[in-house]
């Protein structure tokens, strides 16, 4: 059997490291917009594991740089524990969250997975926000800002530890692809560590096409690939239900030639969808655009294509 033909939708419905309430009831906008149903009309088995369980938002400011450290190492534990559960299953895991802090748990779980197994690890990471943020560098202390910086070992021992290895990541194996918002010292620390990032100027430049040639490069059979999907990503014209909207992200068309050229690979085998905000959308506009994009992930097409 092959993981992507049996999906497991795992609800992590809490916005803990983000900077606006709402995300926590992005999981059910999900499912009410037919997520399971649009899946399952492309021969996919989906099994729906229910939300998971944590602590509330407490709604604090940042304590030593961080808010709600806690309850963010919490939540993104009881990710990890989930993800990595049905990974071990056969099955592929369809994280619906909640705030970006989640890919932290999700991802630290998919390369957990991957040393187990021997496979080589490659992440997408769809964003409007590169998330390489510290405490150092961020005022707000929102974690939903620093996951890819944890990923890679910058962060909070309590956090860059989950997963079981310090980093849980390298850089290199990552690819942001729709990047248009970068702190001023966030920025500088993406230079020095070598991210790759195909900000909005790139695709701009160089086009969609070209970009994704470039993400899926030199990825093989053996080569797990993971997708952390943030609404934000899309331009606020078509999502607007997201906490931070920037202008000047992909177009439809754009998001729908990235998704059907990452199912054309066959290698997806995890996804996350985050930063939905239903209490910001528009009659569950954008939760019915993300479950339109995962139909193209999971090999949606206009035509029957060789």
């Amino acid at each position: 059997m092959t993981a992507a033909r049996h999906v497991s939708l795992i609800g992590a419905p809490t916005d803990v490291g983000a900077g606006a309430r709402g995300a926590s009831m992005g999981p059910e906008a999900l499912r009410v917009a037919g997520l399971a149903e649009a899946l399952q009309a492309h021969g996919v088995e989906v099994k729906d594991c229910g939300n998971l369980a944590g602590p509330s938002n407490p709604w604090q400011p940042p304590t030593a740089g961080y808010r709600h450290l806690d309850e963010v190492t919490a939540w993104n534990q009881a990710v990890h524990d989930a993800v990595y559960a049905e990974l071990g299953g056969g099955r592929m895991p369809i994280l619906l969250g909640g705030d970006h802090c989640l890919g932290l748990g999700s991802i630290a779980a998919v390369a957990h997975h991957c040393r187990d197994t021997g496979k080589k690890l490659r992440v997408l990471w769809l964003d409007a926000h590169a998330d390489f943020n510290t405490s150092q560098l961020t005022p707000s202390g929102n974690i939903h800002g620093m996951p890819v910086a944890c990923l890679c070992g910058y962060g909070p021992q309590e956090l860059i530890q989950i997963g079981g290895k310090v980093p849980a990541i390298d850089p290199k194996w990552i690819r942001q692809i729709g990047i248009r918002s970068v702190d001023p010292g966030e920025k500088r620390f993406v230079h020095e560590v070598g991210l790759e990032v195909f900000d909005m100027r790139y695709i701009d430049e160089m086009g969609m096409r070209h970009t994704m040639e470039l993400a899926l490069a030199t990825m093989d059979a053996n080569t797990h690939l993971h997708v952390s999907f943030d609404v934000d990503f899309l331009d606020p014209d078509v999502a607007p239900g997201v906490g931070t909207t920037i202008p000047g992200g992909p177009t439809y068309r754009e998001a729908q030639l990235c998704m059907e050229m990452i199912a054309d690979t066959g290698r997806l085998a995890s996804l996350d969808i985050m930063e939905l905000n239903p209490a910001l959308d528009v009659r569950n506009k954008t939760a019915l655009v993300a479950v339109d994009l995962v139909e193209s992930l999971f090999g949606k097409s206009t035509l029957m294509r060789k």
